[in-house]
Parts: structure tokens; C-alpha cells; sequence
């Protein structure tokens, strides 16, 4: 069998001009015939540009120069834009992010789920700098740099970009990077360390250091020497996550963020599945109930409840509250934020909500209404096979437009519901993420 040949890719500059944005942020071109997505160039902008790569149905480039200018281009605020891959749309003005993260929910909407809000809501916004409260940095020592890398991966590449700091990480983490970079260059295992996670909470910064060999004495000397200093609170994870644990074991205070609107504080592990920006996820919070309208004679299921984001703010409000999720460590944290807040008509259940064929007691009960927040793979399983009889409205909260749309589809054209109203939130500002509400109505 012969060697498969690779396009060649040509040389020197190019001149475009940009019909549209794809979905996750390019410039979209038609040059011969053939389709070309853009890094770096807008909508209706005339860009010069060179290509790195070249394949059958489509090739890929990234702007050079810019001919004519969008009106909303936007000269980005952190230097290291277009080499880290830590954002993506810093290049656009906020607020044209936001309507270019509405077109692509309504077009999935339209596409994959053949559906229509009656209402679109306004977009939930707030900063869009320094709200990164989770990350997974990259940790690497670079022989021919001499020194330890830390930061996010670099744009279209698995190396870990040179940065000193990041502006879309909260201020605690975003301007301790070379810090970082100076304590793991002087610990003796600084090439056995490949990642931190970082987890910022409203009485602290956590830090999770993966160790793949064993610390010495003087390395954790100076660990505590550099949590003190810099006020963290540092973690050590040597093996999977069951292994992660303080540095200092007679630390056992947890990780909490309040909110406020609901008297609720909300435990949490660093490792643990939280929002990325707290002030989005309270308003997200707040438009959820708002949108739900729970009433005090009303049971509600929340699927996919973490550690009970929204299920113990539900509870001040409604007559029960049945949480499910598929990650027991998750739902004994739930149970014990319940009772950490004296929140009594609550109930968890452990449950793969992914698998449902042989049905969990719970599905076979009625509610009155539904809220859902499910990862990426969306919730096309449960929603199929729920008891849906009695339930007057459904909020899905998505991190997906494209599962959302689909499962829309469902609810809409397969269980007997309209879509009244949905919507953006800017979880994530300078990022091609979409994160979305939608109100469904019986």
C-alpha cells in the first residue's frame, strides 16, 4: 500500500475575504470553490492571510494582516492573544462575543432541533476579566529553555505556552504564574510535576500538585513556605483523585462560596465539578428560580445537581427538592451542604443518568417542575424516558448549544412541551464556549 500523500501547503500570504464566523470562532472564506476557516480574521473583513493546512474538503489559515476591519474588532488586552490558547475571541468587542455565541445557539436550535424560542432572553454578563475561578494548568520543565513552564497549552500545539501571567484567571492565580514557575524549578522532583489545579473560593485559592514521585522534606518545607507567603491553600495529589489531601493534614477547614440571595454556603473539593465564574453562576442561579417559578407546594427534580448548586436554593423555596447525579462523591457533598445548612426537604440519589433503561425509583415519581443541568453529552436519555405527566415546566441549563438543541427537539416534538424563552450567559468571556438557559413549558 502506497504512502498517503499530504497536500502541500503554500507559501507566502494570501488575500481573503471573510463571509462569515464558524461556530467556534474562525472566519469563514470561499477561495476557489473551496472553504478556508481563518484564525484571527472577523465577518465581512478583507484579511491577508497564510495557510496551515490543507486537506480535502477544507484548508485552514491564520490572519496575517487586516485589509479592511470589522467594526467590532477589538485590540486584545493581553499579550500573550493569539500564541497561548487560553482564549480564543479576545480579538472582538464583548458585546459582539455575545451576539456572535446567540447566533450559534439560535442556529443550532433551528438546525438540530428544529425548534424556536418565542422569547430570546437578554444575555446574563459580567466581567470579562479575572472570572476564571477553576483551571488545569499545564506544568512542563523545557530543556532548551532551562526552565519550568506553567500556563495553558499553546494555540493549535501541546507545548505549554511561555506566559508570566493571565488576565482571564482570577487575580490570586493569574499574576502568580512565574512565582510558580520559580517554586517548581527549585523542588527536586520539578520535572515529575505535570499539573495543578487551581479551584478559587470565597476563603481561599487552592492548588492540586500532581507529583508523579514522592516529595522530599525540603520539598515540602518550601510548599509550606510558599502557601503561607502567597496565602494558598495547597494540595498534593500522588495519585488518582482519591489521593488528593492537604499539605498541612491538621488543615481541615473546606473550600466554600456563598450565595447570598438564598442564605446557602456551598462546600466543595478543589477536584470537585464547580461553575467556572462565580458571579455568572449566581445570576445563572437567579434566572433559573425566576424562570422555574417553584412555588411552596411544589416538588421538584433537579438531574445532574452536583453538590447541590441549585438543588438547596430550590429548597428555600419549594416543598421538596429530589437531587440526582452520577458521582457519589458529588452527592454525599450535596447531602452534607444540606445539613450544613439546615436544609431538611431535600433528598440525593447517587444515579447514572446516562444509563436508564432498568428505571431509578425516582423516575417513576411525578413533578411539578424540572430543572437540569447536564455536561456536554447532553440529557437525550433521562428526558426520554422520565415521567413527564404532572411537570409543568423544565429549565435545562447547558454548556452545549448543539445537545441542548437536540434534546429541545425531544421535549418539543416527542414530549408535548413549547419553548418559551432561552438564552446566552457569558460564562465564559474571550472563549468560543457557549453557555445557555431555555424555558420549556407543557
Amino acid at each position: 500500500m502506497g504512502r498517503r500523500r499530504r497536500n502541500k501547503i503554500p507559501q507566502g500570504l494570501f488575500l481573503a475575504e471573510i463571509e462569515s464566523l464558524s461556530h467556534e470562532g474562525r472566519g469563514v472564506a470561499h477561495i476557489d470553490g473551496k472553504t478556508v476557516f481563518i484564525d484571527g480574521a472577523l465577518a465581512n473583513e478583507q484579511v491577508e492571510f497564510n495557510y496551515i493546512s490543507k486537506r480535502s474538503k477544507f484548508d485552514e489559515g491564520v490572519t496575517g494582516s487586516i485589509i479592511k476591519s470589522n467594526g467590532s474588532r477589538n485590540e486584545p488586552e493581553c499579550e500573550y492573544f493569539g500564541y497561548c490558547g487560553g482564549c480564543s475571541l479576545q480579538h472582538m468587542q464583548p458585546q459582539a462575543q455575545l451576539q456572535h455565541k446567540q447566533a450559534v445557539l439560535m442556529e443550532q436550535f433551528n438546525h438540530l432541533g428544529k425548534v424556536e424560542p418565542e422569547t430570546v432572553l437578554p444575555p446574563l454578563v459580567g466581567s470579562v476579566f479575572g472570572y476564571r475561578h477553576k483551571a488545569r494548568l499545564a506544568v512542563k520543565h523545557v530543556i532548551k529553555k532551562e526552565k519550568v513552564l506553567v500556563g495553558f497549552r499553546e494555540k493549535r500545539s501541546p507545548f505549554v505556552a511561555d506566559i508570566d501571567e493571565c488576565k482571564v484567571l482570577h487575580p490570586t492565580i493569574g499574576t502568580k504564574l512565574l512565582e510558580l514557575q520559580q517554586l517548581i524549578e527549585n523542588l527536586s522532583i520539578y520535572n515529575q510535576i505535570p499539573q495543578i489545579e487551581v479551584a478559587v473560593s470565597d476563603n481561599g485559592t487552592a492548588l492540586v500538585f500532581r507529583h508523579l514521585k514522592p516529595l522530599t522534606d525540603s520539598d515540602l518545607k518550601q510548599l509550606t513556605e510558599f502557601e503561607q507567603k502567597h496565602n494558598f491553600r495547597i494540595y498534593l495529589q500522588p495519585e488518582g483523585y482519591d489521593s488528593v489531601h492537604r499539605l498541612d493534614d491538621n488543615i481541615n477547614e473546606g473550600l466554600f462560596y456563598e450565595l447570598q440571595d438564598h442564605d446557602v454556603r456551598i462546600y466543595f473539593k478543589p477536584t470537585d465539578f464547580t461553575q467556572i465564574n462565580i458571579d455568572i453562576n449566581k445570576s445563572m442561579i437567579n434566572m433559573a428560580i425566576e424562570l422555574l417559578e417553584p412555588g411552596k407546594d411544589e416538588e421538584i427534580l433537579d438531574l445532574f445537581c452536583g453538590v447541590g448548586n441549585f438543588t438547596l436554593p430550590l429548597a428555600r423555596k419549594a416543598k421538596t427538592v429530589v437531587g440526582t447525579e452520577g458521582d457519589k462523591g458529588l452527592v454525599d457533598r450535596a447531602r452534607n451542604n444540606a445539613k450544613k445548612n439546615n436544609i431538611a426537604n431535600v433528598e440525593f440519589h447517587v444515579a447514572d443518568l446516562f444509563k436508564v433503561e432498568e428505571p431509578y425509583p425516582f423516575m417513576n415519581k411525578e413533578y411539578d417542575k424540572i430543572l437540569l443541568d447536564p455536561a456536554r453529552t447532553g440529557a437525550k436519555e433521562i428526558l426520554s424516558a422520565i415521567n413527564l405527566n404532572k411537570t409543568k415546566r423544565i429549565v435545562y441549563v447547558s454548556c452545549n448549544p448543539a445537545t441542548l438543541a437536540r434534546d429541545a427537539g425531544i421535549l418539543v416534538h416527542e414530549r408535548g412541551f413549547e419553548l418559551k424563552q432561552a438564552g446566552v450567559m457569558d460564562m465564559f468571556p474571550h472563549t468560543t464556549h457557549v453557555e445557555s438557559i431555555a424555558l420549556f413549558i407543557k
